[in-house]
């Protein structure tokens, strides 16, 4: 299925005691395609990213893999598979250089030391590819502004040539500049053939970069919505609950959705 989704979740539901926090969750993200994922504080979010990652797995529903039932159980699963993962905040260790962070965890030894010399030769080179400018790879990550550190973790998580790369509210906090840094290199990875799923309550970001949008209310679909075809109040509408989706409405006639 060369044509067929990267990603694509099947009635993907998970509950957390008491609270269903996804019910009957659908999507799809093809290669060279950004879906931005957006909704209210509550909306499921964050849970279903979790999912994805294999950092909470859900309870129903099936995700497939370039057209193949996958089971995500961990963090590796997902890794494994291709998912690459970049969280809010960033897991990156202010007091050790660019080379240091990129590498971490993932060392390149040889005879039982630390290359430094190749690493830092493969952070360039990597930096290079993806237009990302700093002023030193061996500059200390708390030197570093937050666009910067933001494209740097973003960089980090290529090193294993993800197919899908997910970042949550990666311009959060970020100045105007800096902004317009990230989204550039959101719209990099999308050149270069990669499925993107970008978490974001920026509907400017949004309308920027995402080819489409999916929309999450209280733990359910609510809508996706192709970009250049959707105003920016129709998708806060959704968001909102102000309007629901064909899906939405037909389930609540027929009593599958909680009042």
């Amino acid at each position: 299925m060369p044509n067929g989704p990267v990603l694509a979740l099947r009635g993907i539901s998970k509950r957390f005691g008491a609270v269903q926090a996804l019910t009957d969750i659908d999507l799809e993200v093809h290669a060279g395609e950004v879906v931005a994922l957006v909704g209210d504080n509550g909306a499921g979010k964050s849970t279903l990213v979790k999912s994805i990652a294999g950092v909470g797995p859900a309870d129903e529903g099936v995700i497939e893999w370039q057209g193949k039932s996958v089971q995500v159980t961990r963090p590796h699963d997902a890794q494994e598979l291709g998912i690459a993962t970049v969280y809010q905040d960033l897991a990156l260790c202010d007091n050790i250089d660019v080379v240091g962070n990129l590498f971490l965890g993932r060392e390149i030894l040889r005879a039982g030391v630390l290359d430094e010399v190749e690493m830092e030769r493969r952070s360039r080179e990597l930096l290079q590819t993806l237009s990302i400018r700093i002023p030193s790879v061996r500059i200390p990550i708390a030197s570093l502004s937050g666009g910067q550190r933001q494209t740097v973790a973003i960089a980090r998580s290529m090193l294993g040539e993800p197919k899908l790369v997910i970042l949550d509210e990666p311009t959060a906090a970020l100045g105007v500049e800096q902004t317009a840094q990230v989204l550039d290199l959101v719209e990099r990875l999308r050149d270069r053939g990669l499925a993107v799923i970008l978490i974001s309550h920026n509907m400017a970001d949004v309308k920027a970069v995402a080819d489409r949008v999916a929309v999450l209310r209280l733990g359910r679909n609510n809508g996706i919505f192709d970009v250049k075809t959707t105003s920016q109040e129709e998708i806060i509408s959704a968001i909102t609950g102000a309007t629901d989706n064909a899906v939405t409405r037909r389930k609540a006639r027929s009593g599958e959705v909680a009042k």
